[in-house]
């Protein structure tokens, strides 16, 4: 899991400068007196598009590792069941929405509208994390074991 993190994260910053370049299109940098109003346009619309895209790429890094976090979070008892059944779920709609984003442009708005309550597992598991918080179990002492053999 800490892998599929420290892979998205450099991802997620680097596609950042897309947003950036649009930015600076948009406010018309000195630089830029070559390029009439349209050109800056349509290459401005062209980084908010390669952004789109990236962030595609880094959502399937996020659904990666959504799935083993539900798990984990699956075992931790009954309550704690149906969150992790909600964190498996919503992993495996990142990568269907990736998946129809990247086939079906047209229909990603549709697609999203089906994702978005399940985005909330996410917020629950702060949630539950914040309220219930880590319940580790208490290590045995070195003399508990040697009574025990």
């Amino acid at each position: 899991m800490v892998i599929l993190l420290v892979v998205s994260v450099p991802i997620a910053f680097l596609n950042e400068l897309n947003a950036t370049a649009a930015l600076v299109l948009v406010r018309g940098a000195d630089f830029l007196s070559l390029f009439d109003k349209p050109q800056c346009d349509a290459l401005a619309m062209l980084f908010l598009n390669l952004h789109r895209g990236g962030i595609h790429v880094a959502e399937v890094f996020w659904g990666l590792w959504l799935f083993p976090l539900g798990m984990l979070v699956y075992r931790l008892g009954f309550l704690a069941r149906i969150l992790g059944v909600l964190l498996m779920a919503t992993a495996l709609r990142i990568w269907r929405t990736v998946s129809r984003g990247c086939s079906c442009q047209g229909y990603a708005h549709v697609v999203y509208q089906w994702i978005s309550p399940l985005l909330s597992a996410e917020l629950l598991f702060i949630l539950w994390l914040l309220i219930k918080g880590a319940n580790p179990k208490p290590l045995a002492s070195p003399a508990t074991v040697a009574a025990a053999d």
